[in-house]
């Protein structure tokens, strides 16, 4: 086990470097200079923009600092050397200068590991009783009503889901139950411990329903399909000859090998919610990583993209990693060494 870890570590060390530097020469080759859009306002030519000397000497100096002006792998080496032998991703280039990166990155990472923690516990708490049982009566009106339903949630696109749960459900639509924007509560010490909980049901409520619909209907159908794998299998029919409860059949002995799909898809669940999350915090106006990935985006800002990208790369890996080790604990027949 022990040397199995230390090689998946290896390997995915290796992995990142990779990403790391597709994402670095991707960043260099993209058309414009990022210094002179934040400096000037535009990718035009500074003396159409009748620019300051001051100015193209500020551009210069963010230039260097940025290591813009060396060969893409020298630039490359140069970030990655400051990165793992400071533990430094630098400060940010446009989105608010100065700052640094890594302060930045932690100060909105909370907020949306606490949207992307909970939409991952109910949809793993709702989508899984919903496919076994759907399983388990195969062919019924629940399990062809249900596949509808799981479908139909499943092509909705997020972002028109998120407008009209706005327009419908928050402040200033037809039924104002939730808030319009954003996370906080008003007057938070004011309130008791009760009514602050109430409000912070009503601001996560939305925001966590769009990024775990779609994600519940898939995951509710893999569920289904693997358990259909499972329940006609010799074994299942052994232990029910045996007189053990078909509740003790399907959730003691079938469910725990039909969870091998679900392991595989967890892996990959959490980055893509993370992802997803830029659309949700961008309309619902909440600031975490969703909204910084978007302003990164807008302002070419280098070392913060890098930094993004470093994490989304490093979240990807931990959960390939992570549902390796949990299909240790739902089947121990599985060798990871072979």
């Amino acid at each position: 086990m022990f040397e199995y870890i230390v090689k998946r570590l290896l390997l995915a060390t290796f992995t990142l470097l990779a990403i790391l530097l597709v994402s670095y020469v991707l960043l260099r080759l993209a058309p414009g200079d990022p210094t002179k859009s934040n400096i000037f306002g535009s990718d035009a030519a500074p003396s159409s923009l009748d620019a300051s000397k001051g100015a193209l000497r500020r551009s210069n100096v963010l230039r260097e600092k940025l290591n813009l002006d060396k060969p893409i792998i020298v630039g490359f080496a140069l970030w990655l050397k400051a990165l793992v032998l400071h533990g430094d991703f630098g400060v940010s280039a446009s989105v608010d200068p100065g700052k640094p990166v890594t302060t930045m990155i932690l100060e909105r990472l909370p907020i949306t590991l606490s949207l992307n923690f909970w939409a991952i516990i109910i949809t793993y708490l709702c989508a899984i009783p919903l496919g076994v049982y759907a399983a388990v009566h195969a062919g019924g009106h629940f399990d062809r009503g249900s596949a509808f339903v799981l479908f139909l949630l499943y092509s909705l696109p997020v972002m028109w889901v998120a407008l009209l749960l706005q327009t419908t459900l928050c402040e200033g639509g037809k039924w104002p139950i939730f808030p319009l924007k954003g996370l906080s509560v008003a007057n938070a010490d004011s309130l008791s411990t009760w009514q602050l909980q109430w409000e912070l049901l009503r601001c996560y409520t939305l925001p966590v329903l769009c990024l775990t619909y779609a994600n519940f209907a898939g995951l509710s159908r893999y569920a289904r399909n693997g358990m259909l794998e499972v329940i006609h299998s010799d074994y299942i029919r052994t232990a029910r000859a045996k007189g053990v409860s078909e509740t003790g059949v399907i959730w003691r002995h079938g469910f725990r090998n039909g969870l091998i799909t679900l392991i595989t898809l967890f892996g990959g669940l959490l980055p893509s919610l993370v992802a997803g999350s830029l659309l949700v915090e961008y309309i619902f106006n909440i600031p975490g990583m969703g909204t910084l990935s978007l302003l990164a985006l807008s302002s070419r800002d280098y070392p913060l993209q890098m930094a993004l990208f470093a994490f989304t790369g490093m979240l990807t890996l931990g959960g390939i990693f992570v549902s390796d080790m949990l299909y240790l604990a739902a089947d121990p027949r599985i060798k990871l060494q072979s």
